[in-house]
């Protein structure tokens, strides 16, 4: 057992700022459209991934891939004469945002200029309009030049992704972007907790969303030998977290978002309330551009910040929701820095890596997270983590295999990891 090298103090009392609620939950997923459509794959331990339809695959190592179901209908979200301006992330991102008003009991088209200047957007991708660009650059290359949009630059620009939301429903607040890798949504979300606890905005529509499949991004990650191509031939398990035959991440696309509001703001106008945001730690090993330090300090760290701010001590956490990429380094440190966060309370808590059944969605991976995370304290049901056939010696904590549990969650965890040494949690409250 890994003895602990880091200790955190806990705040007397919670910090007397503002509360922060959820309201509203829109998902878009590779195993289900939709937030109940998602849960119940979810809870259910089904899986998302499949043989690659964006493209034709044939030639790549790696072959499969988390995508949304072919029957979402982006002409739903965005008008046909504008597709070809946009990337795929923005109807994702649009129809989850939708959802997630709509689940809130938000009308902005009944909303005057004034209350609309008081929600604001923060979104969190770690690729944003990557695919769009590497189209245009394939018409470019090929010799379209007709074809190309007129809109290459701004588009490309990840920025216009908040943009894009911000223009479909009219809200006026701050509009912004959080690109920090696979921390993303985790951090806009953080941010956004942040932005409504100092009272800079009662409202703020927050989450994450990302489409990276494309064949020159395919190659990319491909290059760097981190993505699974031993199941090409059964693509629902090849995303394979803590257990011993895991062999890298399945690549996934999806949006997850949310309503966060003022807790009193949110009572007021008897909005049904999922859960609390109650505290956001981030930290940076500086260490390298990929890899993790082996000693897991800094994402311990994470997690220790969010618990002193929440002011929850690490022995009344009942759930963590895991990073759990299924890549050999990082599954291995994400556990030894849970050990060191929570000391011998770690094999006490169930978890689960929702990437074993929607693969790895880049940067909206931490929203999808929280958004199960919050589905799973409503239900009191703990989602399992598929595939984890023969755990790995080194991954020894209780990752809930199938067919989950049972388990009344009233706090929780949920845990996120990036390139560039970066690292992010979040402390969720059930009220």
């Amino acid at each position: 057992m890994i003895q602990p090298i880091l200790t955190f103090r806990l705040k007397s009392k919670r910090n007397p700022m503002r509360r922060v609620v959820i309201t509203g939950i829109g998902a878009v997923s590779p195993n289900g459209i939709g937030r109940e459509t998602f849960w119940e794959a979810t809870k259910c331990g089904r899986s998302g991934v499949r043989r690659i339809s964006r493209f034709d695959p044939t030639g790549y190592a790696v072959q499969v891939a988390g995508e949304v179901p072919d029957e979402f209908d982006e002409k739903k979200y965005v008008e046909v004469k504008d597709r070809p301006h946009v990337s795929r992330a923005v109807p994702l991102a649009i129809a989850s945002v939708q959802e997630a008003v709509c689940d809130a009991g938000l009308d902005p088209s009944g909303m005057s200029r004034d209350e609309l200047r008081k929600i604001g957007v923060l979104v969190g991708s770690g690729g944003g309009s990557q695919d769009f660009t590497e189209e245009q650059y394939r018409l470019y290359y090929t010799g379209h030049l007709k074809q190309c949009s007129v809109y290459t630059i701004p588009t490309g620009t990840i920025g216009t992704l908040a943009s894009e939301v911000s223009m479909r429903f009219g809200f006026r607040g701050l509009s912004h972007i959080v690109s920090t890798g696979c921390t993303s949504s985790t951090d806009a979300i953080g941010y956004s907790f942040r932005h409504i606890r100092s009272g800079v905005l009662n409202t703020m529509i927050a989450g994450g969303v990302d489409s990276p499949i494309a064949p020159l991004i395919l190659r990319g990650f491909q290059l760097m030998r981190i993505m699974s191509t031993r199941w090409n031939h059964e693509p629902q398990r090849a995303s394979r977290p803590f257990s011993r035959d895991r062999d890298g991440f399945v690549i996934a696309e999806g949006a997850w978002f949310f309503v966060m509001e003022e807790l009193e703001q949110a009572r007021a106008r008897g909005a049904h309330i999922y859960g609390e945001v109650a505290g956001y730690g981030s930290t940076c090993e500086a260490y390298h551009r990929v890899r993790l330090e082996e000693c897991g300090e800094e994402p311990a760290r994470a997690i220790g910040l969010a618990l002193e701010e929440a002011a929850i001590p690490a022995e009344e956490v009942q759930y963590i929701n895991y990073h759990g990429t299924s890549t050999e380094l990082n599954d291995r440190i994400e556990t030894r820095a849970v050990k060191l966060a929570f000391n011998g309370h770690a094999y006490k808590l169930a978890g689960s890596s929702l990437k074993s059944l929607i693969g790895h969605p880049q940067g909206a991976c931490g929203a999808a997270g929280v958004a199960a995370t919050l589905l799973a304290m409503r239900d009191g049901v703990v989602p399992p983590t598929i595939n984890v056939d023969e755990p790995d010696p080194d991954c020894d904590l209780d990752y809930v295999p199938v067919p989950g549990r049972r388990l009344a969650i009233e706090h929780a965890v949920a845990n996120c990891i990036a390139f560039g040494s970066k690292n992010s949690a979040l402390v969720l409250n059930r009220l």
